[in-house]
């Protein structure tokens, strides 16, 4: 008797236990997502982008935590690529090498802030004149209308997508002579903000009062000239997901949410430009 009470005991905690684990996959799919995290990897310069988005995401679905890492793009493309998250983020379009595997897909445009100090009386150059400041053929800010001191080029590491943006477009790729090479925007727009002699480059989104955007080619990096094309320093913020691997639903959904047009004011407000649709 007491053998047959301790079976039909285990048999009921073990019905009690499957009975729990199937609780958190409800019919509607809502309880799958409940223990969910989306983690993204990469640009710092997207960071504003992601922020925004992510943050208005997870306010309407409190069960779903996205998370991201600021790595650098190609840290985040290399993060996607190995499967170590689940969308990766890079300030430049994925390579033809990377194509074979991954995907990419614009989220938003970027424009690229050419900054210096707030003393520098130089308020407009052009993209021969930037290349020619950072390859070193112009070297004292007096030959393009400044003060008599030579030009300190500050940039961002070898793996920068904003980095590979800028000497993509200026024609510098490989050539550039650099001063400093610092890891984040934010050490970029710091350090120029610091030094009245100082010339770099960071995303517009992430540009404060502590320094002078420039014009290029008499052309203002504004929203409106970097959606026409017109302001000619601009990249694109891009998603990067592998071939190979679907997403998983709460990755997909919270794709799909930032490449709609929802997503287009949130992406406004954070100082980036929406895609045209």
């Amino acid at each position: 008797m007491k053998k047959m009470i301790v079976i039909l005991t285990v048999f009921a905690l073990m019905a009690g236990a499957l009975t729990g684990c199937g609780s958190g996959s409800p019919s509607d799919g809502k309880g799958a997502d409940s223990s969910q995290t989306v983690s993204t990897d990469g640009s710092t310069s997207m960071e504003k982008v992601i922020g925004f988005l992510s943050e208005a995401y997870m306010e309407e679905h409190g069960d779903i935590k996205v998370t991201y890492n600021p790595t650098g793009s190609g840290s985040g493309i290399q993060a996607a690529a190995e499967g170590r998250c689940d969308i990766g983020l890079s300030s430049r379009d994925l390579k033809e090498e990377e194509t074979a595997d991954l995907q990419g897909t614009v989220v938003a445009i970027d424009g690229i802030g050419i900054i210096v100090h707030p003393d520098n009386p130089v308020a407009d150059l052009t993209i021969e004149q930037i290349g020619d400041i950072y390859t070193g053929k112009i070297a004292n800010w007096k030959d393009i209308g400044g003060s008599d001191a030579a030009i300190v080029c500050i940039g961002r590491e070898a793996a920068s997508g904003t980095r590979d943006g800028f000497e993509e477009v200026t024609g510098t790729k490989d050539n550039c002579r650099y001063s400093q090479e610092l890891t984040s925007t934010g050490d970029v727009v710091q350090t120029v903000s610091g030094n009245p002699n100082a010339i770099g480059y960071a995303s517009v989104a992430s540009v404060n009062d502590t320094v002078k955007m420039v014009s290029v080619e008499g052309t203002a990096p504004t929203v409106e000239n970097i959606q026409s094309g017109a302001y000619k320093v601009q990249r694109n913020f891009v998603l990067v997901t592998r071939k190979d691997a679907p997403l998983s639903k709460a990755a997909q959904d919270f794709f799909d949410y930032a490449t709609s047009p929802q997503a287009d004011s949130l992406i406004i407000e954070a100082g980036a430009v929406p895609v045209k649709r």
